[in-house]
Formats: C-alpha cells, sequence, structure tokens
C-alpha cells in the first residue's frame, strides 16, 4: 500500500505535502480520488511505456466499483474506485485465465497487472477489450430475453462444471456472494421497518424468512457473484460475454440467480429455470438475494416514486407474487 507522501496529484493536480505522517485511507477522506484519463495516461508512461502513444478515453458505462478506460482499440484499463474493490484485482487475474476454457461464453481476458506507484495506490488491470455493449445500455435495441435467458443457462451450468480446487470462498472479498444469505438478515429486517409506506412488509418478510430457511447442501460451486444486466455484454441482441467477475467465488448458486428478476420476464425467467438443474430451495434463496438488493437500493433512494424506486418496487412486486404462487 502506498502511503500519503508518495501520492502525487491524480486527485488535486498537486503531490501531496505535509500528509508524510497521515496513513493512505485519511489521505483519500479529506481528498476525495479522481480516476480519470489523465490518471491511466501517467499509469501506462510508468508502467507500460510500450503502450504510451495508445488513446485513452473513459468508457461511458464504466460502473460503480471500477472505473474502466479505452486503451487503444483492442484493450482497456480497469481500476477499483475505493480500497474494498481492490483486493478482486488479483483474484480475477488469478482465476480468469483459468475458467476461460471452461466457458463457450466470452469472459474477459486479463493480458497483464499494474501495481501500486506514487499515482495510485492498488493493483489494476489491463485487460483485451471485448466488442459490444452492456445490457444496461439506454439506447440499445430490444434484445431477444428469451434467447438470453438460454445463454445465460449455458454460462451458469458450464460455470457449475468446473473444478472448484483452492477456489476462494465467500466472504468480504465479494460480498459474501456465494455464502449464507443470513449475514445480511439484522441490515434486511431494519431496511423493512423503514419501508412500510412502499411495499407490503409483512410478505416480503415471509419471503425473507422462507429463503434463510434452507442451506446449499451440495459441493461447493463456482458463481459469479454479480450476474447483472451491466456485466452482460450484447452483440446485435445477441448474448456476447460475461464480464466484471470481482465478486466471483465458490459456494451456493443462489446469489446469480437474481437476474431472473432485475432483467428477465416472467417467460424467459422461467426459460432460464427449465434450463438449470436447481432445487426449489436454491431458487427461494435466490428471491431472498433479489429482495434483499431491490430492498436496500429503494431506501437509499430518496424520491421513493422515482423511475429507478419503480422499478424496485416492481422487482420487489415480482419476487413476493412468485414466491406466493409456488
Amino acid at each position: 500500500m502506498v502511503e500519503g507522501a508518495r501520492l502525487e496529484s491524480v486527485y488535486t493536480a498537486k503531490p501531496y505535502r505535509g500528509f508524510e505522517s497521515l496513513p493512505l485511507r485519511q489521505v483519500l477522506r479529506q481528498y476525495p480520488m479522481q480516476i480519470d484519463e489523465t490518471l491511466v495516461m501517467q499509469l501506462i508512461a510508468e508502467q507500460f511505456p510500450q503502450w504510451s502513444k495508445f488513446p485513452i478515453k473513459a468508457v461511458k458505462l464504466s460502473g460503480h466499483d471500477n472505473r474502466t478506460f479505452h486503451l487503444g482499440k483492442e484493450m482497456l484499463v480497469r481500476l477499483p474506485s475505493a480500497e474494498g474493490y481492490a483486493a478482486q484485482v488479483q483474484k480475477e487475474q488469478k482465476w480468469l485465465p483459468r475458467l476461460m476454457p471452461y466457458l463457450s461464453i466470452q469472459i474477459p481476458e486479463p493480458i497483464t497487472m499494474g501495481r501500486p506507484s506514487k499515482y495510485y495506490p492498488w493493483n489494476w488491470s489491463v485487460y483485451h477489450w471485448i466488442d459490444g455493449k452492456s445490457a444496461n445500455t439506454p439506447s440499445l435495441v430490444k434484445p431477444n430475453l428469451n434467447e438470453i435467458a438460454l445463454g445465460l443457462a449455458t454460462f451458469i451450468n458450464e460455470l457449475h462444471k468446473i473444478d472448484i480446487t483452492d477456489g476462494p470462498t465467500a466472504g468480504t472479498h465479494n460480498y459474501y456472494r456465494g455464502g449464507d444469505l443470513s449475514v445480511y438478515d439484522t441490515d434486511t429486517k431494519k431496511v423493512l421497518t423503514k419501508l412500510r409506506r412502499y411495499i407490503d412488509v409483512r410478505k416480503a418478510a415471509v419471503v425473507w424468512e422462507k429463503a434463510l430457511s434452507s442451506y446449499w447442501n451440495q459441493q461447493p460451486v463456482w458463481v459469479h457473484g454479480d450476474l447483472s444486466s451491466g456485466n452482460i455484454i450484447l452483440k446485435d441482441g445477441h448474448l456476447k460475454a460475461v464480464i466484471d467477475f470481482g465478486c466471483m467465488g465458490i459456494g451456493d448458486p443462489a446469489c446469480d440467480l437474481v437476474i431472473a428478476w432485475t432483467f428477465l420476464t416472467t417467460d424467459s425467467r422461467a426459460i432460464l429455470k427449465s434450463h438449470l438443474s436447481l432445487d426449489d430451495d436454491t431458487w427461494e434463496r435466490a428471491r431472498g438475494w433479489a429482495l434483499w438488493k431491490a430492498l436496500i437500493t429503494l431506501v437509499a433512494l430518496e424520491d421513493k416514486f422515482s423511475a429507478k424506486a419503480l422499478t424496485q418496487k416492481k422487482i420487489i412486486a415480482e419476487v413476493l407474487d412468485e414466491h406466493k404462487n409456488n
């Protein structure tokens, strides 16, 4: 970890002076990090000068956990946006090349890993660029969700067949994806008390308790950990790739099924379910994961009647209705 005395003007365009005795974390609190094209240019020039003449441009839909930049036409640079995401870099560097040969759906291919420097305090990555668009791109032509559901089922089934030896178990590195849903029990119950005016919290509590009542009692399997529309790449309306494996690990696959409610519709959700050999208890836990995610997103929104809030309410309603009908 690089201390504040060595960090230069990525944040303020001036070197840090007078912070020699302060820990990095305190410096970053006082001076929020700006991860921009200038920073990437500095890092490339310092560590990979052979690429320093390539143009650098920020990716429009860059995500929250990481910031992503085009490096020329064939590469991308990806930098964690905060310390909590930094541990994911080495994990992806290690495991993505091992998973890749077993997957028919394209996944990110690391080229190299950048190191902490005076410009930036954590490891970072250079990947091959994947041509296509994120599934949550606003201008995207309406995709064939039934076809995408089949592609996602193929991806999940292939992922579950890969050897898990020495794979990372659930923990803080991936926000307990693949682990026991009960880790979020206290937070979920607190959120429910705050949303009484906006959703049926009684039904939501029933669904949540049902999700907590079972466990994955088979061998752990690989999980992506954040299988969402933003991490699905489409090309000409077809599933091209799955990206962002920062939350990957081994364990219970229920967390990867959340996309059935956050992106798919009733018909395509049924297709996904019919092509996965997972029991009803796993789908109950999946509803729990989807409910938790929608609840914490909704409670954080100031306007509970905004478009974003309505989307979360719709997810919650579908989860509750599906539970009732099962």
